[in-house]
């Protein structure tokens, strides 16, 4: 018994999916066996008419992304087992009850079984975010999910899915609450305090994957004057101060972003010791001659599809390479790429190019990566977007 419309594949094209593989990409189907539309669930045949998974469909190049390798309704039920999961999994790794962060990702799309699907948690608010149009259609289902996994703990659901939906979808979508109402949007990450502008910043308000760097970044600051890049909220930067750097600055092209930073920078009641900069990026580190003891390079994301990771290379290769020319001798680089399409073998061979063109030599001192609660579905590597490289630079 088929509980939803069948997809069926070409011949040799069911490998990927009994290796657990979560999506069909469009090439490999070979014909549906009833009308649908964005968002419906599809069941997934191969060639023989074996069974091999249930998910959402969607034009595009990948056509389904995969739910469940078992055939089972889509419902109450599977939602809340799927969300009891990973919030679990987050008490395993210390988030959901810590009283020093009540910031994280409650859920990471593939890395969570959950392709589509982005959920960030905020001190009481969960930030929903659909990437595809079956996660968005299933928000209220998801909500009352999360309601009943979280229990008090969830005050408020805020569905933010207009800016990541395809834009054929995201016409009609509208950002709002979907349960509960605003709150102060204040939280911790390791005692260290921040505004959330969940609702007009960017993602969904706050660079939850970068809290282990955030950390380590503490470590090497005593007594340092840092520059903080592509700063956005300030993140870094108050891990900085309070990690006792003598003088941060603080740069981002955006007005609105250099405002919340000052926001949390004050929060913390660290203003004495800051300065904020909004500034093209590129045209500031040529201006820096020898002031900066530690920088942090940490842009938006330079690629967003392989046809342009040439020009994504040049940009990495360009940024480190003046970051390094005016880094003090015995400097500290703190340097990311976001682009998932840039693997970390080519972002390590780009920052190597740019040593040699900056004339610096230098030691690789930590490889970074998002931290446990991003976490990595071993059958989609494809889910680790975020590298980084501390060097320190002689």
């Amino acid at each position: 018994m088929s509980f939803y419309p069948q997809v069926i594949l070409n011949s040799g094209k069911e490998h990927s999916l009994k290796r657990f593989h979560p999506w069909v990409f469009s090439g490999a189907i070979k014909k549906i066996e009833q009308e649908v539309k964005d968002g419906d669930l599809v069941e997934v045949y191969s060639a023989k008419n074996e069974f091999l998974a249930t998910g959402h469909y969607q034009q595009g190049s990948i056509a389904v992304r995969i739910l469940s390798f078992e055939k089972k309704e889509i419902n109450h039920d599977f939602w809340v087992d799927k969300i009891k999961q990973a919030f679990n999994f987050r008490t395993l790794i210390n988030l959901s009850d810590n009283k020093q962060t009540n910031v994280y990702r409650l859920i990471f799309a593939e890395g969570d079984n959950l392709p589509g699907l982005i959920v960030d948690y905020y001190n009481g608010t969960a930030v929903f975010q659909a990437h595809s149009v079956g996660m968005y259609l299933a928000r209220n289902k998801i909500t009352d999910a999360l309601k009943e996994v979280m229990g008090s703990k969830l005050t408020a659901v805020y569905d933010k899915s207009a800016e990541t939906l395809p834009d054929r979808a995201a016409t009609e979508a509208k950002n709002g609450y979907l349960f509960g109402s605003s709150t102060s949007g204040q939280v911790i990450e390791n005692n260290n305090k921040f505004k959330i502008d969940w609702e007009g910043g960017q993602k969904t308000g706050f660079f939850v994957d970068q809290r282990d760097s955030r950390k380590l970044l503490a470590d090497y600051v005593k007594n340092k004057t840092v520059l903080n890049t592509f700063c956005y909220t300030g993140g870094f930067s108050v891990y900085a101060l309070n990690g006792g750097a003598k003088m941060v600055h603080s740069v981002d092209s955006s007005k609105k972003a250099m405002e919340l930073t000052d926001l949390n920078v004050s929060l913390n009641e660290k203003s004495s010791n800051h300065e904020s900069f909004t500034a093209d990026v590129f045209s500031f580190l040529k201006d820096i001659d020898d002031k900066y003891d530690v920088i942090i390079l940490d842009p938006p994301a330079f690629a967003k599809s392989r046809h342009v990771t040439h020009n994504a290379v040049q940009g990495y290769k360009r940024i480190n390479m003046e970051a390094m020319k005016k880094i003090k001798k015995g400097g500290i680089l703190f340097t990311f790429s976001c682009s998932q399409v840039i693997s970390r073998p080519l972002f390590t061979n780009t920052v190597i190019a740019a040593a040699i063109e900056a004339g610096r030599t230098a030691k690789i001192i930590h490889h970074l990566s998002q931290p446990a609660d991003h976490p990595i579905n071993i059958f989609h590597p494809e889910g680790e977007y975020l590298k980084g490289l501390v060097l320190y630079i002689e």
